[in-house]
């Protein structure tokens, strides 16, 4: 299979593949951490990269604290080795204290973030990040700080667009809403988690994302493995260690929703962790779900994950499987109860059947990422 489809991310014009390539491993084999060791070496990750890049894939995802810096060190030297830089969407995310003692080395600030992203081009060999990523809320930092430095970046022409990740959902409203009202560059990503097991932001940060623009990367949409495959009837894995203690992911919810998945795999044909893929990315506000292999034979597996359909019947059943039954005051916006209670004797929707249709993209042909041939 190929990633020869490519849509543009949130509201920006930069075209992005539906699966990103997660390397938070990258540069850490050996390390011991939940779980178990995890993580490859050098020459496993680049050939875990190119095999990506060579499938059509575009979206690079890696932050300064991978690896301590290792991570966007050797995608540097693999994107540099290759003359690939205008070919990939280069995305990085800063937060994280790398300079323990040092209280400004951490946390959302404009000194912090001023100070990584100059780290951050230096070791990916770059003078430019596609995609520059607040990693995680400090809880302190005022969100006008952040937004206006990252203002401030874009025009310098260090980086081209900026998101958040890991914020709470008030924050990400009012930094868009904020850099409108101040005419700046304004957030295009909301990197969450998301999967069968973890749907929590469906209730608020979906919506959000649908209605300001901001396209959502999804983390962990295999559940730290959870969901992979190697967890049917009783199978083992790095999350059934000890210290690892199934991170709380072996709940009776979570063994219905992997029960689950394992008829609709079966079923199909498909791996699981295709299925649950493909659930993931499919699903409504989704712009990519993010990938990550330690094998070129996993990433296989699951680049294959985009060439089917999950037919409603079967994806009904994922659903309900992994339904969250929403707290208040959500469960006050569910179409029963707001039916009860805006009564109006009447249908009344949002817009005719139509009136949001697709709008048309004309069909390239013969046309393949980062080439074209004579009859195109």
């Amino acid at each position: 299979m190929t990633l020869d489809s490519y849509y543009l991310l949130g509201r920006s014009g930069l075209r992005v593949s539906r699966l990103a390539l997660g390397t938070m491993t990258f540069g850490s084999a050996g390390i011991r951490g939940i779980g178990g060791s995890w993580g490859t070496d050098e020459n496993n990750a680049r050939a875990i990269f190119h095999h990506y890049i060579d499938k059509g894939g575009n979206f690079i995802d890696t932050a300064n604290s991978y690896g301590a810096g290792l991570s966007e060190s050797l995608i540097g030297q693999f994107i540099e080795d290759a003359g690939l830089r205008d070919h990939v969407v280069l995305t990085t995310k800063y937060s994280n204290n790398l300079q323990p003692g040092n209280p400004n080395s951490g946390g959302n600030g404009r000194k912090n973030m001023m100070q990584a992203v100059d780290a951050s081009l230096k070791r990916l060999k770059t003078d430019y990040i596609d995609l520059y990523m607040l990693h995680t809320w400090d809880g302190m930092t005022p969100v006008e700080e952040v937004v206006r430095t990252f203002d401030d970046l874009i025009r310098a022409g260090k980086i081209r667009y900026y998101g958040l990740s890991d914020v709470p959902a008030w924050y990400a409203a009012r930094a868009m809403t904020w850099a409108e009202a101040h005419a700046l560059a304004q957030p295009i990503n909301l990197q969450l988690p998301y999967s069968l097991v973890e749907r929590n932001i469906e209730q608020e940060f979906v919506p959000l994302g649908q209605t300001l623009g901001m396209g959502i990367t999804a983390w962990s949409p295999l559940a730290m493995g959870l969901l992979s495959g190697k967890y049917r009837s009783g199978g083992q894995g790095r999350l059934n260690n000890d210290d690892a203690n199934g991170l709380g992911l072996f709940t009776e919810r979570n063994i219905r929703i992997v029960a689950a998945l394992a008829d609709v795999s079966d079923t199909m044909g498909k791996s699981m962790a295709q299925v649950a893929l493909n659930w993931v990315a499919t699903q409504p506000g989704i712009a990519a779900a993010i990938i990550g292999a330690s094998k070129i034979t996993q990433l296989d597996d699951n680049l294959s994950a985009l060439d089917f359909t999950i037919p409603p019947e079967l994806r009904a059943l994922l659903d309900n499987a992994s339904a969250v039954q929403p707290a208040y005051p959500y469960s006050l916006f569910s179409p029963e109860y707001q039916a009860g209670i805006l009564n109006t004797g009447v249908s009344v929707g949002d817009k005719p059947t139509g009136y949001c249709r697709t709008k048309f993209v004309p069909k390239i042909e013969n046309y393949a990422f980062g080439k074209a041939d004579e009859t195109s």
